[in-house]
């Protein structure tokens, strides 16, 4: 069960005595909490401690009067929104009653004090409260629910971005996989046909991995491949160039924008980076240390046309690398043409 719901607090403020008593009485059957003050600073001080349904506030006080409460509540925001009904003397009440609206009264009762008319006007102020708490306690509620489902969905958001990542990235060097770079080189390459811009693609291929693997084992093999692709992830400095894995020890750096003579560059600068590393090889019949061979082509792709060729051209020059003695970049010898 839920815990019990504080009971509701009505304010009575009179400077004498035997009125707060009276009224205390008054309101017995009401269940309510009654605070009484015996002066204006008094009830201004309680209500700031306590959230009150109502403010029973006799008009006629010695110091600072009920009209003067008034004031002070209204400019309170703390304050302002609690209902005020005023009590005064039968005789006095013409020429109070304007005055009282003015500051903020909700209405009215003479002295005598009627008690089936205090406790149905009370009654309804009760009412009004309840309601009013009820549907700020659905508010908030609503409020936390609301805040909990955009936690919620900014987590799903958060995650799915993460398998996005994950579904693109290769597993073992943290770069694009085969899959992320087809999808990448296909939109370059449409992006280019578009514009009618050079799009250029080196292919890598570490030398004698094979021997590397069969002799230093496949865990530093594993390693090799982390490093070499750390490497070529540092060497290529433009946001929209990319370098992926394209499988086994082969990678692969798409150079939007890029002309057979910048890729060229791009290869033979790569290639030294990966030398200089100096990744232990003393299988290899190049060097004592890991190095790759290259192989570029790049073209103007006319629209329509597919990357698949650009592939195939970049993977022949990569062949013509490594027959020539490998640890070489090897250039296609004119732009590639598919028309």
């Amino acid at each position: 069960m839920g815990a019990r719901r504080e009971r509701v607090k009505v304010l009575v403020v009179d400077d004498r005595p035997e009125n707060l008593l009276v009224m205390e009485n008054i309101l017995k059957p009401l269940d309510v909490e009654v605070l009484t003050a015996g002066s204006g600073p008094d009830a201004l001080s309680l209500l700031v401690d306590h959230d009150v349904a109502l403010v029973i506030l006799d008009v006629q006080m010695p110091g600072m009067d009920g009209f003067e409460v008034a004031e002070v509540m209204r400019k309170n925001p703390l304050t302002a929104h609690v209902p005020i009904i005023f009590v005064t003397a039968i005789s006095k009440e013409e020429q109070y009653v304007f005055r009282g609206y003015e500051v903020g009264a909700v209405d009215y009762l003479a002295k005598p004090i009627d008690t089936h008319v205090l406790l149905s006007k009370v009654r309804v102020f009760i009412q009004l409260y309840e309601q009013k708490r009820e549907l700020k306690e659905k508010t908030e509620e609503l409020e936390r629910k609301i805040s909990e489902l955009e936690e919620t969905k900014r987590k799903l958001e958060e995650l799915n971005r993460k398998l996005e990542d994950l579904s693109s990235l290769d597993g073992l060097t943290g770069i694009p996989n085969r899959r992320r770079f087809d999808e990448l080189l296909e939109m370059e390459w449409k992006r280019s046909a578009r514009n009618g811009t050079w799009i250029s693609l080196c292919m890598l291929d570490i030398d004698h991995f094979k021997s590397f693997n069969d002799n230093y084992g496949h865990l530093e093999g594993d390693e090799c491949l982390k490093k070499v692709a750390a490497v070529l992830k540092r060497g290529i400095w433009r946001p929209a160039d990319v370098v992926a894995r394209f499988g086994g020890e082969e990678f692969a750096v798409i150079l939007p924008e890029t002309d057979l003579e910048g890729a060229s560059v791009v290869g033979r600068r790569l290639r030294e980076d990966v030398e200089r590393e100096k990744i232990p090889h003393r299988y290899s019949s190049v060097s004592d240390v890991v190095t790759v061979s290259v192989g570029v082509a790049g073209c103007i792709p006319p629209p329509g046309s597919l990357p698949s060729r650009l592939i195939e051209e970049a993977d022949r020059m990569l062949y013509e690398a490594k027959k020539s003695g490998r640890n070489r970049v090897v250039a296609s010898p004119s732009p590639l043409r598919l028309g």
